[in-house]
C-alpha cells in the first residue's frame, strides 16, 4: 500500500482492530515501525504528541522511515504489559506509564514524588533530559528511549465530596497509577486502589472509587466530568506528584538501524522536543478543565494555607522513597536535589 496522507487504516489484529498512522511519504519505506500505546486515538496524548513526534521521524528520515501508531492497546495485551512488548520486541515501539511496573524504574521515579514536580510540567520534563544519560539511562536496558515526560501532576477529582484538606480524604478509596502514588494516598488517610486509567470512568460510576488523582488533561478522553463533581488542586496549578512516561524502542531494533535512520528519530527527540512535550501536556490540561467547568463542576483552588498542609502530610512519602531506594544503592537524597535544583532552573 502506498499512502498519500496521514490516515487512520483499520486492521484486523486478532479479536480486535488496530488504528494505524501511514507515513506521508509518497513510495513504500525501508523501515517500518508498531508504536503500541494504551490511549483511544482522539487522546491528546495520540492526536498532540505521538502523531507529530512520529510525523517528524519520518520526515527526517527523507521517506525511508514509516511509523504505524497502534492505539487503545489493539494489537493485544493490557497496559502494565507495554514495556515487556517493547522488550520482547513484539512491537518495536511503546508509549508507556513506567509505574504500571513498579521497581524497574526506581530512579524515574524521583519526578513523581509530591513536590518535586509542581505545576510545570515543561520544566520537569526539560530536567528529565538533563538527568537522563548521567542519572536514569541505567534503569532502561533492553529499549533505547526516545523520550521521557510527565503529565501536568494529579490533581484531586472526587465522585461527590469536597476535598479542602488531608482530613476531607480519610477513609476514602482513590485510584493512583503508580506506588509513589500510593503512598501519597497512604499519607492523606485514604485507601490507595491501582488501576490503568481506561479503567476509571467505569470505577467512578460504580463507587469502586471516590475520587482519583489525574491530571486534567484526561477529563475529555474519559468524560470524567460525567462521573466527578469536584475538581480540586493547590494554589498556583499546585499539584499533589506526578506520573512519568516513556516513549522507547526495542534495543535490538534499534541496534539494527543505520545510522542515518538514528539520527532522525533522535533529532525528533532531542532536548527541546522533550521540553515542548511538557508544553503540550499543560495545555491539554488547560483545556480539560475547561470540560468539566462547561459540565457543571465546580473547579476548586485550594488556598495557599490549605495547600501548604497538604504539602506537610506528603513529606514523609519523599523520606519513604529516599529509605527505600537506599537498599538498591541508589542515592535518593542526591536525585531529588538534583530534580528539585533543576526544575526550579527551568521554570524561571
Amino acid at each position: 500500500m502506498k499512502p498519500i496522507t496521514r490516515r487512520i487504516v483499520a486492521a484486523g489484529i486478532a479479536a480486535g482492530v488496530a488504528m494505524t498512522f501511514g507515513s506521508a511519504a509518497g513510495t513504500a519505506a525501508e523501515f517500518t515501525f508498531k508504536l503500541h500505546h494504551l490511549l483511544s486515538a482522539k487522546a491528546p496524548a495520540h492526536t498532540k504528541m505521538l502523531v507529530p513526534w512520529a510525523t517528524q521521524v519520518e520526515k527526517n528520515s527523507g521517506g525511508r522511515v514509516k511509523i504505524d501508531i497502534y492505539p487503545a492497546m489493539s494489537l493485544g495485551g493490557k497496559p502494565p504489559q507495554l514495556i515487556r512488548q517493547a522488550l520482547d520486541g513484539v512491537v518495536d515501539i511503546v508509549w508507556t506509564v513506567n509505574g504500571y511496573t513498579p521497581g524497574l524504574f526506581p530512579r524515574t521515579e524521583v519526578f513523581e514524588l509530591p513536590f518535586i514536580h509542581t505545576n510545570d510540567p515543561a520544566a520537569t520534563s526539560r530536567a528529565m533530559y538533563d538527568m537522563f544519560q548521567s542519572d536514569l539511562a541505567a534503569e532502561y536496558e533492553g529499549v533505547e528511549v526516545m523520550f521521557l515526560h510527565v503529565h501536568a501532576g494529579q490533581a484531586i477529582h472526587m465522585v461527590d465530596k469536597l476535598v479542602r484538606n488531608p482530613a476531607d480524604l480519610k477513609g476514602m478509596k482513590m485510584r493512583i497509577p503508580t506506588r509513589t502514588g500510593a503512598w501519597i494516598i497512604e499519607s492523606l488517610g485514604a485507601s490507595p486502589v491501582g488501576m490503568p486509567v481506561p479503567q476509571l470512568p467505569q470505577a467512578l460510576a460504580k463507587k469502586i472509587v471516590d475520587g482519583a488523582f489525574i491530571p486534567w488533561e484526561i477529563i475529555p478522553p474519559l468524560k470524567i466530568q460525567n462521573q466527578t463533581k469536584y475538581q480540586i488542586e493547590g494554589i498556583n496549578k499546585t499539584r499533589f506528584g506526578t506520573t512519568t512516561f516513556q516513549v522507547s524502542m526495542n534495543k535490538a531494533r534499534w541496534d539494527g538501524l543505520p545510522a542515518d535512520v538514528k539520527k532522525a528519530f533522535k533529532d525528533a527527540s532531542g532536548a527541546d522536543w522533550w521540553q515542548k512535550v511538557g508544553q503540550i501536556w499543560a495545555a491539554n490540561d488547560d483545556f480539560g478543565i475547561q470540560v468539566a467547568i462547561k459540565a457543571g463542576n465546580e473547579h476548586v483552588t485550594l488556598s495557599q494555607g490549605e495547600t501548604d498542609v497538604f504539602q506537610k502530610a506528603m513529606e514523609p512519602v519523599v523520606d519513604r522513597w529516599i529509605s527505600e531506594v537506599k537498599s538498591k544503592d541508589i542515592d535518593g537524597a542526591a536525585l531529588v536535589a538534583k530534580a528539585r535544583s533543576l526544575i526550579a532552573t527551568y521554570s524561571k
